[in-house]
């Protein structure tokens, strides 16, 4: 039954789903690491808001994995882990003390921009593969 196979296809793509998982996850890991050292060095509310922001990115990388919304836009999936990925980006450079108290200048945000090359890649497919 041809519907059946494909139907197979679409939900066994178990390196997609590593890819969405691990790959937000690795966009993540520096906070919980941060996190951790902050709490080493006795600052141990930066360390606790870093583990929330950290455990809330996990809780919603997996709430909007792709296959349990087979029919959203990635790009509509991507946004509130985008939007929890610049808000701990920017918790991090105000706990820190801002852009000069880890030596940096604002230029150096323009980093980030690279970032949003999924949306242009991958933002209008769904799971099903319809557009």
């Amino acid at each position: 039954m041809p519907g059946v196979e494909a139907k197979d296809k679409v939900m066994n793509r178990k390196g997609e789903k590593i890819g969405w998982i691990g790959g937000w996850l690795g966009g993540f890991i520096w906070l919980a690491l941060l996190s951790v050292v902050w709490i080493l060095q006795n600052q141990i509310s930066n360390g606790i808001i870093g583990i929330v922001v950290f455990t809330v990115a996990i809780m919603a990388i997996i709430a909007t994995a792709p296959w349990k919304h087979p029919n959203t836009k990635y790009w509509k999936l991507m946004l509130p882990i985008y939007f929890l990925f610049f808000i701990s980006i920017a918790l991090c450079i105000y706990l820190y003390g801002g852009l000069e108290g880890i030596g940096l200048k604002w230029t150096a945000l323009f980093w980030v921009i690279p970032c949003l090359i999924p949306f242009i890649t991958t933002g209008s497919r769904t799971w099903d593969g319809t557009s």
